[in-house]
């Protein structure tokens, strides 16, 4: 079914929307996947907040056009489905690898992050990033062990006393 102008227009503003406002974006190759397949890719792509929508390359290249993902706009070739994180960088590429383990059809062409397009082999490096509560955990730990160990050692002085003292109690008791 044919697009209308007005329909076009909708479809390169919402993606434009999107794009905008997104970390990373991941564009893949679909040729050979059933509609029942790609379904389930959006169902899990939905669940950790990543927009995934197939779109006409030349509409594509206009909704990327004044985006930090302007630089797929090269690799739009042939049938792509346009992957993007709306939440944290690394969701759009956790759910690409992880369907692309389960279906040998669906082939990541383009992997961007932040204005720049990565090589598709770093998908896995983009996938291992930690997520937004893993980074704040992280975060605080490295902050809490400085004053952790300090507290430590400050006890340690007292407690070694108690030690020497009861060492020395019970050496006098079996004297």
């Amino acid at each position: 079914m044919a697009l209308n102008f007005a329909q076009k227009e909708a479809i390169v503003a919402e993606v434009a929307d999107v794009a905008r406002s997104a970390f990373a974006a991941v564009g893949a190759e679909y040729r050979g996947l059933t509609v029942g397949q790609i379904t389930k890719l959006r169902v899990e792509a939905r669940k950790v907040g990543v927009y995934v929508r197939v779109v006409k390359n030349t509409l594509a290249r206009r909704a990327l056009a004044d985006t930090d993902f302007a630089c797929m706009q090269e690799g739009l070739k042939g049938p792509l489905i346009l992957a993007f994180s709306q939440e944290d960088p690394g969701a759009v590429a956790r759910v690409a690898e992880a369907f692309a383990k389960e279906h040998d059809k669906f082939q990541v062409r383009l992997v961007a992050v932040g204005g720049r397009l990565l090589e598709p082999s770093k998908l896995g490096d983009l996938a291992k990033m930690p997520t937004r509560e893993q980074a704040l955990s992280m975060l605080l730990a490295t902050m809490k062990a400085p004053v952790q160990k300090l507290a430590a050692t400050i006890n340690e002085v007292p407690g070694k006393l108690v030690r020497t003292l009861a060492a020395i109690r019970d050496a006098k008791e079996a004297a």
